[in-house]
């Protein structure tokens, strides 16, 4: 069940963000957007989503930063993320996994030239166990 389960956007690409909005809203969910790592990261802590996309390469604050920041917070130790990343590198993504602080089974993610939005959205729903 997706209805009511808001998802935050945190990602400087504004088409992207605004193709997100529109895609998840049609698929049920609510959706805010933030397009820095700062401003993801204070909008998460706030607002509690249900879930984050998070992109790794951003302004103000990485996504490996917003990460690191989450897990010093009891609720964003066990927030489900989904790394939105056109970062295909394994290694660089073995260290973000190793930065996400143990917390794996909260930690996934997509690369954004690799996936429709409609994998995206199937990748979001099998998070929230829908």
């Amino acid at each position: 069940m997706v209805e009511n389960k808001k998802i935050l956007v945190v990602d400087d690409d504004k088409s992207l963000q605004e193709v997100l909005k529109i895609k998840l809203t049609n698929e049920g969910f609510e959706v805010a957007a933030a397009s820095n790592g700062k401003d993801g990261l204070e909008k998460a802590l706030k607002e509690h989503p249900d879930l984050i996309l998070l992109d790794l390469i951003m302004p103000e604050m990485t996504g490996q930063e917003v990460l690191t920041e989450l897990h010093k917070d009891s609720w964003g130790k066990t927030a489900p993320v989904i790394i939105l990343t056109n970062v295909s590198d394994p290694i660089k993504m073995a260290q973000t996994e190793e930065q996400s602080v143990g917390n794996a089974t909260l930690f996934d993610y997509v690369i954004k030239s690799d996936s429709s939005l409609d994998k995206v959205v199937e990748k979001i729903k099998q998070k929230l166990g829908g």
